[in-house]
């Protein structure tokens, strides 16, 4: 059967270290959490910059794991 998957882009700036105009402290945290938004969009996620913050947050240890899901269940990301 035909599966059709849609692509969409966001605006990641490497030189100013920003996702969706969202600051990131180093390149690195950047890339991660750059990572963990392709993966999530893959499987239908449509980022906003409220939810790259939260996603740059645990990745750097700002918020737990838990704190995450929590965000998740919610839907505090959009």
């Amino acid at each position: 059967f035909p599966v059709t998957i849609a692509f969409s882009t966001i605006e990641i700036d490497r030189t100013e270290l920003t996702i969706m105009g969202v600051p990131f402290g180093d390149l690195l945290t950047l890339e991660r959490t750059a990572t963990a938004l392709g993966s999530n969009m893959f499987e239908g996620f449509k980022p906003t910059p409220k939810g790259v913050m939260i996603i740059r947050d645990y990745i750097t240890g700002i918020i737990s794991l838990s704190e995450l899901v929590a965000f998740a269940k919610q839907k505090a990301y959009v």
